[in-house]
């Protein structure tokens, strides 16, 4: 069939009824998209000011031809609807929206443009960049040109909805809801972590089910994360720049469509098996104990500005669906530095947001999500505030409420930078983190005040608002930035290969090259770079707060110095599974500190350190020391020139408790670390004749545990730009002949504590 079926022109005489060979009925308002049952399939849209609605209709065999146009005649609530009844799974579909076309009001109704569904649930291949997927003549040189209608076609081009049945054996699974304190998360890519392993068949690389094959599971376990925070999946746009450049939109960040999975990333060939297949993958991660989180971008969309494609919201309903600008809604407030924003003022788009964050929970039992930009979700109606719509239906909601909320706390408006100011039961993106401890590893002269603040689970921030530590998301880099190894590699980014002439991508990096700009032969810088990736991966895993780590820190991964690869869908930004032994030497560092932070619970407390005496003993949780073994004073803590610092934790004076009510006890730990570019003595506190360190960790080395004891009350040479971890231990002077402690471990840090307060 090459002709369209004109139904909507039959219905102005008949509504309702036999239309040839399709029926036509009525149908809901609610639910909202294209809801499939063995007798048929609704279809529900909301459009606001829209004077009329089309469902138009394409077979699986030719998705580029339209066979049923069918006018949408219901109206409740600003919702479309229509009934199909007996149409089967595998139609494709999309809208065409009739009314004013005035772009000087935010209005841009143009029914020549076919438009995707924003609760479509699975998506029938890329777009085809045409001229005629704008609304207005592209071609033209006028500045002013989208003012202008165009009246081309866009339904051959558009990617299409498809529609499916959504039913699936989840064989029991549920969410883990690991507590978030007990969280390590693994920041990866689809695509990118997949696409060279080699234990996977070639076909399933770089999707889904590969994410879901034992070879990643087993690799996943083995690292010791718990949770992996997938880059978005929710389906996104092929930039028409990037496609003409011969490049891709590797990241992601230019979401269409809330509910459906990225078609890409399935290794499924039918469209309908894509939501099947995302399902799979979670089903597995959750049989290994693994926890999916997923990075979710609600406050822009791919159609742009004003100069923008017109794909689905922009024509279904512009003014309600996106920011305008006041007084000028030709034109979009751009809080996202993309060329629109959500209007999450707007209640309908509201629950369109809440609507898919419960879909990806109960239909697909995603654990939790991370919000690109949301400060640009929290914004009333001028500025960012905890009493935001989106932020108090949140909390309110008994579904959304009881996952992983992680809240990327800045966008590029004004007042856009809220770390440490979204409400209880958000975690955030703790990016005070990721520069103090740049800034002091690198050397500057930045002190150690603030960055006990940061080892300590950031409490400056969050304590005051109710929060604990795993408020806090510690990492030192993301996929936004140089990789670890490329912090130590370069000191200016290497972007040429985006196109841009090295404009892009961020310059301020607070990295350093240790010497040498790039790869280099020479072993000393080489050992040296080696030993900064150690020391802030030890940082990063012995800090309070939830540790993220990026796909390949692990071992060493390099980006050829690229701190913006958004673009390089290459080996640029792929998992490299072919390592050199320092890169295997690094990721074996890595999982053993890991496992030490999982072993050790006063490395993932619960709540944060007081400092102060517990149950009337001179015993505290937490002390900091100085070179002298002395506890450090006021003027260490306010000079900007202090650039080592020892961190005493006291798992003997936990005051936690675990799911079962029995005290958490734990080791007493000392951590010690020195930013000087020489070594520094460090006398080790204690009672020489009873306590003896065991040193755990020597970032000098990839090994862990390092052998080596080392009596307290004596000098200890910490290496220039380095960490050293020890634990106490009894000496065997301190044993009787039973096994038993002459004096007990609580006396020793009690004489330990008074020593060094004295």
């Amino acid at each position: 069939m090459t002709t369209t079926q004109q139904i909507c022109d039959l219905q102005e005489i008949k509504a309702y009824g036999k239309f040839g060979d399709i029926e036509v009925w009525p149908g809901r308002p609610y639910p909202l998209g294209a809801t499939w049952s063995p007798k048929g399939c609704n279809f529900a849209v909301y459009s606001e000011d829209a004077t009329r609605m089309d469902l138009c209709l394409f077979r699986e065999e030719a998705a580029d031809v339209e066979v049923y146009r069918i006018r949408m005649m219901e109206q409740t609530d600003l919702v479309w609807h229509v009934f199909i009844p007996d149409l089967p799974t595998g139609w494709r579909y999309g809208y065409r929206a009739h009314g004013e076309w005035n772009p000087r009001t935010g209005r841009l109704y143009n029914p020549n443009k076919l438009l995707i569904d924003p609760y479509v649930k699975a998506v029938d291949g890329e777009i085809k960049w045409h001229e005629a997927m704008f609304p207005y003549p592209v071609k033209e040189q006028a500045e002013d040109r989208y003012f202008q209608m165009d009246e081309s076609d866009s339904g051959p081009y558009l990617t299409k909805g498809v529609v499916i049945d959504t039913s699936y054996d989840w064989e029991g699974d549920t969410l883990l809801e690991r507590p978030m304190h007990e969280t390590v998360i693994y920041e990866a890519h689809v695509k990118g972590f997949t696409q060279l392993m080699p234990e996977i068949p070639e076909q399933e690389r770089g999707t889904y089910a590969a994410l879901g094959h034992p070879a990643t599971i087993e690799y996943l376990k083995n690292l010791g994360v718990t949770a992996i925070e997938l880059m978005p999946v929710h389906h996104f746009v092929q930039d028409e720049r990037l496609v003409n450049m011969g490049l891709r939109n590797y990241w992601g960040y230019n979401s269409l469509c809330f509910l459906a999975p990225h078609a890409d990333y399935a290794a499924a060939e039918k469209p309908e098996d894509q939501v099947r297949e995302f399902k799979d993958m979670v089903k597995k991660l959750h049989k290994a104990g693994l926890e999916v989180i997923l990075d979710v971008v609600y406050n822009h969309t791919a159609e742009g500005n004003h100069y923008g494609p017109m794909l689905s919201m922009k024509g279904l309903d512009n003014d309600h669906y996106y920011r305008l600008v006041d007084g000028d809604r030709q034109f979009y407030m751009d809080y996202t530095g993309t060329g629109n924003t959500i209007d999450m003022t707007n209640p309908r788009t509201l629950q369109m947001v809440m609507d898919s964050l419960r879909y990806w929970i109960t239909e697909m039992h995603v654990d939790g999500f991370r919000f690109d930009l949301a400060s640009a979700l929290a914004r009333g109606l001028y500025e960012v505030g905890k009493l935001s719509t989106f932020l108090d239906t949140i909390h309110q909601d008994p579904v959304i409420s009881q996952v992983k909320l992680i809240a990327e706390p800045w966008d590029v408006g004004p007042g856009g930078y809220q770390v440490g100011a979204f409400p209880v039961l958000w975690s955030e993106w703790n990016g005070k983190y990721r520069d103090n401890v740049r800034a002091y590893w690198r050397g500057d002269d930045v002190g150690v005040g603030e960055l006990a603040s940061r080892l300590s689970g950031s409490s400056d921030l969050y304590e005051l608002s109710g929060r604990r530590p795993a408020a806090s998301i510690n990492f030192i880099t993301a996929h936004d930035g140089f990789t670890l190894r490329d912090l130590y590699s370069y000191n200016e980014k290497h972007n040429e290969a985006n196109g841009e002439g090295n404009r892009d991508g961020e310059s301020h990096n607070l990295s350093w090259n240790c010497g040498v700009e790039g790869p280099t032969d020479d072993p000393e810088i080489n050992a040296l770079r080696l030993r900064m990736q150690r020391n802030m991966l030890t940082t990063l895993f012995l800090s309070q707060g939830v540790p993220m780590l990026t796909m390949g820190d692990e071992y060493g991964r390099t980006q050829g110095g690229n701190n913006n690869a958004y673009c390089q869908d290459n080996e640029i930004s792929w998992f490299n599974w072919e390592w050199t032994a320092d890169q295997t030497a690094l990721h074996s560092f890595t999982r053993n500190l890991i496992a030490l932070r999982r072993d050790n619970p006063i490395f993932h407390r619960r709540r944060f350190f007081n400092g102060r005496t517990v149950n009337d003993s001179t015993l505290g949780d937490i002390l900091w020391i100085n070179a002298n073994g002395d506890e450090m004073q006021g003027e260490e803590w306010s000079s900007t020139h202090t650039r080592s610092l020892g961190m005493l934790l006291n798992g003997e004076a936990m005051d936690e408790y675990d799911e079962r009510g029995n005290r958490v006890k734990d080791d007493i730990f000392l951590v010690i670390l020195n930013a000087y570019w020489e070594g520094v003595d460090f006398r080790l506190p204690g009672v020489k004749e009873f306590s003896i360190w065991e040193e755990i960790i020597d970032s000098h080395t990839s090994e862990i545990p390092v052998e080596g004891d080392y009596p307290a009350d004596s000098k200890f040479t910490v290496g220039p730009r380095s960490i050293h971890v020890f634990r106490l231990k009894t000496r065997k002077a301190n044993i009787t002949p039973e096994g038993r402690r002459k004096v007990t471990i609580v006396d020793q840090v009690r004489r330990l504590w008074d020593m060094i307060q004295e």
